[in-house]
């Protein structure tokens, strides 16, 4: 039923004027304030088509004839998207594959969103900058509301009061409430493990007020979700949510996505995630993307009991060619049994014709290999009363009095909270620190291969992949020709085609960093 006239003049007034609006002053909030997406505005090389059958109005989504290029090499085409309100999908593939990809042509409206669907995509922690985490986290909504204002402002005019598209927007516009802002975000935040503001810290905490300049990469990453979350819009968005995020705060943020009542797709790396937030399972893989109803341990149960029957069927089709094949060449030109032989070779047209089964497509797994060092008697790191802090003040150790020793057969987890000093710790398990009180041993001959969370802190984003590794490597293996630092890239997972790209990685390739 359309609105009444007079009660959507009177909601796109009460909207319209709302004070809260503005940065503090009379202007309103300027054009180039946090969006929805702020940093995915390009679009990277992609080109999309598809086509959209669902209504205008509907919540759900669902497209045909669905087509992703990147640099005109397909990553998806000819499949549908189907997305419901309430669906969470968790997307997964192999890395490259274009989930990312996937993400940002959504995020970009490349394909035909209704302009009513509010949509989010988080893709990495809060930049380091001036704003405190409340301020953050409520810039995007404050864009929303101007952007769903203007919306208004344009259906009025060329529609008129009476558009039922226009309650869809007031309820958004509800939803969305600028005078509960601070409220609600300081809710999120404090559930993310944030503290009042001007609460006394325990070592690497954070308040709301606290700016994002001073904050380790975990804090800045809660604060991106935390952004995220608090718009709640109608497609969110989540590339790999759980990067730098402690056990905890996963743990939290699980239970939180499990609720989710609008569209939520994700690109995630924990199966235990995936199952305690999915309801379905989207798939890319040779080009296509498939959809299985159920968590990632439902599907991974489905797919198996699918395949199992597929090559049942398969290997049961090719005994049937065979024996078809074998009747009719032994029918040779006996006339009496030529059209014995004619009749089956209908039957084998028949079911070419209608498409041989094939046997399951199985994904390559990547495995680890990793050269043996020379072997080290005895322990390999030893700590003994080890305090730290970088400004070598007692109160502001991030630990002390540590004792340990890791040994050639170790596998070690360290767990804590963000901010707490594992990374601190790791840097002098390496050597790049030492400790300001007691000792840090390690064994003479050990050497360390060290994966930094931040990779591009540590990457020559001015080489290509294979002078990087080759610049890395080289003194090892002098006789090595490119051809061989090519290959070594390919076995991880590297595509050629990257092979002599230089900074662009630093934007748009963030997996290639990884590998």
């Amino acid at each position: 039923m359309a609105p009444k006239s007079k009660r959507a003049m009177r909601k796109a007034g009460r909207y319209a004027s709302t004070d809260d609006l503005t940065d503090g002053t009379s202007s309103p909030i300027p054009s180039d304030s946090p969006s929805p997406v702020p940093e995915e505005s390009d679009d990277g090389g992609r080109t999309a088509n598809a086509i959209r059958i669902s209504d205008e109005r509907s919540r759900d989504l669902k497209f045909v004839n669905f087509s992703l290029s990147m640099r005109r090499q397909t990553i998806v085409e000819d499949t549908e998207l189907d997305f419901r309100k309430g669906g969470r999908y968790g997307l997964v593939g192999r890395n490259g594959c274009g989930k990312s990809t996937l993400l940002k042509c959504i995020a970009n409206r490349e394909i035909p969103i209704p302009e009513m669907m509010d949509i989010f995509l988080l893709s990495h922690e809060a930049a380091p900058g001036e704003e405190t985490a409340l301020e953050y986290v409520i810039g995007p909504a404050r864009a929303e509301i101007i952007r769903i204002e203007e919306y208004v402002e344009k259906i009025l005019t060329e529609v008129g009061p009476e558009a039922e598209i226009l309650q869809d927007l007031y309820d958004r516009l509800d939803e969305l409430d600028p005078s509960t802002f601070e409220t609600r975000a300081s809710i999120i935040l404090r559930g993310l493990g944030f503290q009042a503001a001007g609460a006394s810290l325990s070592k690497g905490g954070a308040t709301v007020d606290k700016k994002t300049k001073d904050m380790s990469g975990g804090w800045r990453m809660r604060v991106a979700l935390a952004r995220a979350l608090f718009v709640a819009p109608s497609i969110l968005l989540l590339d790999e949510p759980t990067n730098h995020l402690d056990l905890e705060t996963c743990v939290w943020l699980e239970g939180y996505l499990a609720e989710y009542n609008k569209i939520l797709i994700m690109c995630c790396h924990s199966q235990d995630f995936l199952n305690g937030v999915c309801t379905d399972i989207l798939v890319m893989s040779q080009k296509k993307l498939k959809a299985w109803t159920g968590n990632y341990d439902t599907y991974i149960k489905t797919k198996s009991e699918v395949e199992t029957n597929q090559i049942k069927a398969y290997k049961k089709q090719q005994e049937d060619i065979q024996d078809i094949k074998k009747f009719i060449a032994s029918c040779g030109t006996f006339a009496n049994l030529v059209k014995q032989a004619q009749s089956r070779q209908k039957i084998l047209d028949k079911m070419e014709a209608a498409g041989l089964i094939k046997m399951p497509f199985v994904e390559p797994i990547f495995r680890f290999r990793f050269h043996e060092g020379g072997a080290i008697n005895g322990v390999l790191v030893s700590a003994s009363g080890s305090a730290f802090s970088y400004t070598g003040k007692k109160e502001d150790y991030l630990f002390k009095n540590v004792d340990f020793g890791i040994w050639p057969t170790s596998r070690i987890a360290l767990v804590g909270p963000n901010g707490a000093g594992k990374s601190t710790l790791i840097k002098l398990i390496c050597g790049e620190n030492e400790p300001c009180e007691g000792t840090m041993t390690r064994a003479g001959s050990l050497t360390i291969g060290r994966f930094h969370q931040h990779s591009a802190e540590v990457l020559d984003l001015d080489k290509t992949p294979v002078e990087y590794i080759e610049s890395k490597f080289k003194h090892k293996f002098p006789e090595n020709r490119t051809e061989e630092w090519r290959g070594v890239c390919g076995t991880y997972g590297i595509p050629s085609d990257l092979f002599s790209y230089k900074t662009q990685l630093k934007k748009k390739f963030g997996y290639t960093k990884k590998a």
